[in-house]
């Protein structure tokens, strides 16, 4: 075999290999993830709720802050039947999107929140989604349960970000 068929073999094994089911989440690591996710959005909520210019981002973030604070309190007990000890962090992104809100003020705060929650819940959705459709273990049972206010959440950030 030459080096570029070695390759290329390679290449459709991992492909193959990454699509399959094996290779998603394991539940500990997707509950990490899932708390981890609901301390950003407390933590980016709470942010938006005092620093928004209009009322809307700051509704939008009172409403953030408070679905995640709850959905947090399933996780955890999801968390705590797995063994798993709950994170108090956030996700390093939305870490990295706080330092850059906290520099913002006015419209381009409002402006940059809702294009990150926009961007934000559309991977969380395909996360939770994947899950929800893995089995009927507590973490799928719990993506499934997530799924509307998360889905909520996303259009309430589209039509936010659509305002100028």
């Amino acid at each position: 075999m030459t080096q570029k068929t070695i390759l290329a073999t390679a290449a459709v094994v991992a492909l193959v290999a990454f699509q399959s089911p094996a290779w998603s989440k394991s539940d500990k690591d997707f509950i990490e993830d899932a708390i981890k996710g609901d301390n950003s959005e407390v933590t980016l909520g709470d942010l938006a709720a005092q620093k928004g210019s209009s009322a809307k981002i700051r509704s939008f973030g009172q409403i953030l802050a408070k679905d995640h604070a709850k959905a947090k309190i399933d996780a955890v007990k999801v968390a705590k039947s797995l063994g798993v000890a709950p994170p108090e962090s956030m996700q390093e992104e939305a870490q990295r999107e706080l330092t850059k809100l906290k520099t913002l003020s006015g419209d381009a705060f409002d402006k940059e929140f809702a294009s990150y929650m926009v961007d934000d819940h559309k991977k969380d959705i395909a996360e939770f989604k994947e899950k929800a459709n893995a089995g009927k273990s507590e973490t799928s049972v719990l993506a499934k349960k997530t799924l509307p206010a998360l889905e909520k959440h996303l259009k309430m950030a589209e039509s936010l970000s659509t305002i100028s």
